[in-house]
């Protein structure tokens, strides 16, 4: 026998976090399988739809992809669910943005899973975010977020942590906000899996081994003759403002040493975190060879298998993978929330947040329930 759990997401663009997520398989104790399913998903890019549908519905009957602005989505609609994941847009949220936090354009777009989970009442929910979230609004976005999640539905038992990927055995220094949420009648409480490649990461080398045989996804970025040669002076690990530069390459930007900018890789160690982004600078370069990586490398650093095809321009399919969760971190938080379902132990570790006690006695103390917090619930 099997366990499959229906799963809905919103926001999941080229299918990072579901790929984890049904590549995730556990065990109990009596030998039953426990798996998860996509049935449903939701995205406004039309390019990571179709890599959605290609990759993760492909041969699902009941697999459906709607390629729609959330704010138009009949949550009703949606087919009935065990589980709920949503990486909600983090534009302002981002250290590397303008950090609007919730006044921002996608500050409140987490606000839709809410919604799901009122209307569903899924036995579990799985929200990611950037780091930057817990500090935004000088802690009180993610507060407010906390809070809403905690009550949505018939109220949820919740569990945050600042995962770093890189200790997972994901090639990249990523660290995301991952949320878990068990509905309060499953009195389950879950438990941060422990890290599995603390002091034995991923390193580029390893990652890349072999990327350039890929036939899809991996055409070379063709650079100014100018950018070659600039790429030439600058070391694994150095970036644009390395003083091995000459002064005739140098960039003219006042006020401006992003690390980022022009930065090359280090072959011995994991990269540097992935953006969506590939203007000025900020491609991500190879240690060895002047040039930025192509997508398919790219790829590679957020652990999607060379069988993965991404649809779409060469531009659009970068910013697919820059925004994607890395499918093996994915995995290895779905695998722990499956074995929490089926009652198996596992290795854990202490939460960045005892959000019961961290996050809400601040809101106690204050004796109010934050206003934006019940605007929503009055919206809602």
């Amino acid at each position: 026998m099997a366990e499959i759990y229906k799963i809905g997401e919103l926001f999941s663009g080229a299918g990072g976090l579901a790929l984890g997520a049904e590549q995730a398989e556990i065990k109990d104790k009596n030998g039953e399988k426990y798996t998860c399913r996509h049935i449903w998903a939701n995205d406004v890019d039309e390019d990571a739809c179709r890599t959605f549908a290609e990759n993760i519905m492909k041969n699902k009957e009941d697999g459906t992809v709607v390629c729609e602005d959330v704010e138009n989505i009949d949550v009703a609609s949606i087919p009935n669910i065990d589980g709920l994941l949503f990486g909600f847009p983090c534009n302002d949220f981002s250290l590397v943005g303008e950090q609007n936090g919730m006044e921002g354009e996608h500050g409140p777009l987490y606000s839709y899973g809410v919604d799901v989970i009122d209307h569903h009442d899924p036995k579990f929910f799985i929200a990611e975010n950037v780091g930057g979230l817990s500090s935004a609004d000088d802690g009180r976005a993610f507060r407010i977020i906390l809070n809403d999640l905690k009550n949505a539905g018939e109220g949820y038992k919740i569990t945050a942590n600042l995962y770093k990927f890189e200790e997972y055995g994901v090639p990249q220094t990523r660290h995301r906000i991952v949320i878990v949420g068990f509905r309060e009648d499953l009195s389950i409480k879950f438990e941060v899996p422990a890290p599995t490649h603390k002091n034995s990461y991923v390193t580029c080398e390893e990652a890349l081994a072999g990327a350039e045989d890929v036939e899809h996804n991996n055409k070379k970025t063709r650079h100014a003759e100018k950018t070659v040669e600039r790429l030439k002076h600058i070391p694994p690990g150095g970036n644009a403002w390395h003083p091995d530069i000459p002064e005739r390459l140098r960039l003219n930007v006042n006020g401006c040493k992003m690390s980022h900018i022009y930065r090359r890789l280090e072959a011995d160690k994991p990269a540097y975190t992935l953006t969506g982004s590939g203007g000025g600078g900020t491609h991500v370069y190879h240690w060895d060879e002047p040039r930025a990586l192509t997508n398919r490398e790219r790829a590679r650093l957020q652990t999607f298998p060379d069988s993965f095809v991404f649809q779409g321009s060469k531009e659009s399919i970068r910013a697919q993978i820059g925004h994607a969760v890395p499918p093996r971190g994915a995995k290895v938080v779905m695998e722990a929330v499956l074995k929490c379902l089926a009652g198996v132990d596992y290795k854990s570790v202490p939460a960045s947040w005892n959000s019961q006690l961290d996050i809400f006695a601040v809101m106690e103390e204050e004796g109010k329930e934050d206003l934006y917090s019940l605007e929503n619930k009055e919206q809602r």
